[in-house]
């Protein structure tokens, strides 16, 4: 037997020795002061079942009821933009890349090569499968590469379509920190009337039994579009994603509006729904609905829209005089109609 082997076995030796030693110290311990341990565990468990039955208690008491009850109308409002701002984010975006068919691969090469980025192929009609000079194209000029490859037409339709998403995600993204300002002011209102214990443990709790819904805070409803390369040996891979969010929807609509040949006679009334109109617009409005007068110095989390006065489905225009401000509920309850 080696020396460095010998070495090896004396050195485990003493670990299992100095671990053994440490168990039975420990257990020693243990059976010094096993009355104080279980004391101690069986009062731990008694206050934490004490406290579980404080909440459920709490919850179903009268005081909580009439807690719920004052703000129900608060809550309801709440509710109610979270269903509207869910509706708005199924404005759609038909955009798709090229639908070529499908077809299966058969690899019967004979040497045993991965080719692992084969199986990182991405099959959707909002991935484009392209080279990588046209993927890395896209990733510095990505407005560009988009209309190109997803055959989105540079005319006065697409526009107008564009616009109405930007309008809508626009409203989506301010309507969910609405909703949050809204909520956390409501429970400040009734923070005094509320056992500390309950806000500071059961928060999420106190929130669904007061009857918030979940507010989806999420981007996952703005759509991506993929630009993906792999080489033809599987062995390398390039991917571009562009998100249509709202700083892409306002370059995308400055671009197209770059591109478009408007009628001399429209091109000087148009204006472009960007951020900044729809800003501009509410300020010309002085942050007020223009049906119903209701403005944020009454509701200071009162979502504001804007809308086409004469909408574009009946020949409506993006003009300053054709769009007014009004609440979400004015706005939804208005539709396509045009108010007297």
């Amino acid at each position: 037997m080696s020396k460095n082997f010998q070495g090896i076995l004396v050195l485990i030796g003493i670990v299992i020795f100095i671990v053994y030693k440490i168990l039975e110290g420990v257990f020693l311990v243990i059976a010094d002061n096993i009355v104080v341990i279980v004391t101690v565990i069986l009062s731990t468990l008694g206050v934490f079942v004490t406290y579980l039955a404080y909440v459920e208690i709490y919850f179903r008491s009268k005081k909580f009821n009439e807690i719920r009850e004052g703000i129900s109308k608060h809550t309801k409002n709440c509710n109610d933009l979270n269903h509207y701002i869910e509706e708005l984010k199924n404005s759609y975006v038909n955009i798709e890349s090229y639908n070529y068919g499908t077809g299966e691969m058969i690899d019967n090469s004979r040497y045993n090569f991965q080719r692992k980025e084969w199986n990182m192929v991405i099959n959707n009609n909002q991935t484009h499968h392209c080279s990588s000079s046209v993927c890395q194209n896209a990733r510095s000029q990505p407005i560009k590469y988009l209309c190109k490859y997803f055959d989105i037409e540079k005319n006065e339709k697409s526009l107008s379509k564009f616009e109405k998403v930007l309008n809508d995600f626009t409203s989506v993204e301010e309507g969910k920190e609405l909703i949050r300002k809204e909520r956390e002011s409501i429970l400040n209102s009734i923070s005094n009337r509320v056992p500390f214990i309950i806000q500071r443990f059961n928060r999420d709790r106190l929130i669904k039994k007061l009857g918030f819904e979940t507010v989806d805070i999420s981007d996952a409803y703005i759509p991506t579009f993929i630009f993906q390369y792999i080489s033809p040996g599987g062995n390398s891979s390039l991917r571009c994603d562009i998100k249509l969010n709202i700083e892409n929807l306002n370059n995308l609509i400055n671009y197209l509006n770059d591109l478009i040949k408007w009628q001399k006679s429209v091109a000087g009334q148009r204006a472009l729904m960007t951020s900044n109109l729809r800003e501009e617009i509410k300020e010309r409005d002085n942050y007020r609905c223009c049906e119903c007068s209701l403005g944020i110095e009454d509701e200071p989390n009162l979502l504001l829209e804007i809308d086409h006065i004469f909408p574009l489905s009946k020949g409506g225009m993006s003009t300053r005089e054709n769009l007014q401000t009004l609440c979400w509920k004015c706005n939804r309850t208005k539709g396509s109609r045009i108010l007297d």
